[in-house]
């Protein structure tokens, strides 16, 4: 396989990046995959644009008391893939994760849809053998398959569970899902249905210190907070609670982070991109 910076390109930097890797712990990744979208397409075009519109927010955090303009992180641009080949997609997205990681790096990855998240899910398991994933969704995503294809948006947790072993998948906001991946996730994950904050304290304390990999579905929002998404779920969360979990998830060892399922060809006056951006800058300053 090519070396890993073969398959990256930058086309825009988010805000206050820096342009040298070697002084970064932190890399923010572009990841623009929709190949299994179910519903409405678009979300490969969310990394260019939550780039953009980031420059219309603070660098600083009030929440916080941190600004970006301090905070050493490299934006590596996105990966390259080769639209239609899922499977080599996945193999290069595993490629790059190793990469980073190799070299110490945590990374924050903008989706994309929520598949990016299996081949960042396997490179971290290899670095990280005790981890467990905490998950924001409006969507359970545990099918076994969906259309005939096990690599799907909709089974991605279902891969991971598989991966990680029984309880290790922690689903929270889930308000969508079939009976069958209710079954499966009752036996195999620590699924919480239709809610957030009021569990944290109970999912901070069975997750304790081991490594996390927080992946985050845009469609957790209710569709009045975040329009642009290729499935949105009526009866979901505010931004307002989004970001107080974030902020009281900051004592866990969260190792990686990703940000999935913008569709700015949905995006009404571009609310959702703005709100991914400033997601993105509270996770870059709280993780």
């Amino acid at each position: 396989m090519k070396q890993a910076i073969e398959y990256l390109e930058s086309k825009a930097v988010f805000m206050a990046a820096s342009n040298k890797l070697e002084n970064c712990e932190k890399v923010l990744l572009g990841i623009p995959f929709d190949a299994t979208t179910s519903f409405r397409p678009g979300t490969r075009l969310a990394p260019y644009r939550i780039r953009e519109v980031s420059e219309g927010i603070e660098e600083y955090s009030i929440y916080q008391d941190r600004s970006l303009e301090t905070l050493d992180f490299y934006d590596a641009g996105d990966i390259i893939l080769p639209f239609g080949n899922v499977i080599e997609c996945m193999n290069r997205i595993e490629h790059i994760g190793h990469y980073f990681l190799k070299q110490g790096k945590k990374l924050f990855s903008m989706g994309g849809e929520h598949l990016i998240s299996w081949p960042l899910i396997k490179s971290y398991h290899q670095h990280y053998p005790e981890l467990v994933v905490l998950q924001l969704d409006a969507h359970a995503d545990l099918r076994d398959h969906y259309l005939g294809e096990t690599l799907s948006h909709a089974s991605v947790m279902r891969q991971a569970a598989e991966l990680l072993g029984p309880r290790r998948v922690f689903q929270l906001g889930i308000r969508s899902c079939t009976g069958d991946e209710l079954s499966y996730a009752q036996s195999h994950t620590r699924i919480y249905v239709d809610v957030l904050l009021e569990v944290l304290d109970q999912v901070k304390e069975l997750i304790g210190s081991r490594p996390v990999y927080f992946t985050l579905d845009i469609d957790v929002l209710d569709p009045a907070f975040a329009p642009g998404t290729g499935t949105p779920e009526p009866g979901g969360f505010s931004s307002r609670q989004v970001l107080q979990l974030m902020h009281q998830i900051q004592d866990l060892n969260i190792v990686g982070f990703d940000l999935v399922e913008v569709s700015p060809p949905y995006d009404n006056s571009e609310i959702t991109s703005i709100l991914a951006a400033k997601i993105l800058r509270e996770a870059l300053l709280a993780y």
